[in-house]
């Protein structure tokens, strides 16, 4: 499958809950061993990033869709 989006994380599905309407799905991500952030140059001084920090990868987004 071909796909624009850039924050695509592969995994297996963990668990699997079905309501009556929605389904919570667990996904244990394996994949990949990078993740490439693009940010502002004044956010990167801010934080003052370098190389070897410790940080989070935060993903915003208003939804998440499973593909398989």
């Amino acid at each position: 499958m071909e796909i624009s989006a850039r924050n695509g994380l592969k995994g297996n599905v963990a668990d699997v809950k079905l309501g009556e309407v929605m389904a919570s799905i667990k996904i244990e991500i394996t994949e990949p061993g990078v993740i490439t952030a693009v940010i502002t140059r004044e956010s990167a001084e801010e934080l003052d990033l370098k190389e070897g920090d410790e940080v989070k990868a935060i993903i915003k987004s208003t939804e998440v869709m499973v593909a398989k």
